[in-house]
C-alpha cells in the first residue's frame, strides 16, 4: 500500500529525543484496516518513506489512536528541515 500526505515536522523532547509527522486521520484508518497483516508486534508498521530526494526504512509508531513518521536527522540534515516546516511525506506500507 502506497500514500502520501502533508504533515508538520514536530519535536519529541522524551528520554530519546526524537522528530516526527502526524499521519492525517484518513491515512491512519487505511493503515489500521491493513495493520494485522504487516505489523511486527507493539502496533509497529514497517514502511519505507520518502521526503523529497531521500528516502529511509523505519516502522509507524500508533500514538494516540493515530501512527507517526519518525524523521531521521539524516532525512532532516539532507533535506534541510526543522521542526514546524510542513513536507510531503510518502510511505510504502508492510516495506
Amino acid at each position: 500500500m502506497d500514500m502520501e500526505f502533508a504533515g508538520e515536522i514536530w519535536f519529541w523532547r522524551g528520554p530519546a529525543p526524537w522528530h516526527f509527522v502526524t499521519v492525517p486521520e484518513d491515512e491512519c484508518r487505511e493503515i489500521e484496516a491493513a495493520s494485522s497483516l504487516v505489523s511486527y508486534g507493539w502496533g509497529m508498521i514497517p514502511v519505507s518513506a520518502r521526503i523529497g530526494d531521500t528516502g529511509w526504512t523505519t516502522s509507524l509508531w500508533p500514538k494516540d489512536g493515530r501512527y507517526i513518521v519518525p524523521i531521521k536527522t539524516d532525512v532532516r540534515r539532507k533535506e534541510g528541515l526543522d521542526v514546524g516546516e510542513t513536507v510531503t511525506v510518502r510511505l510504502r506500507i508492510g516495506a
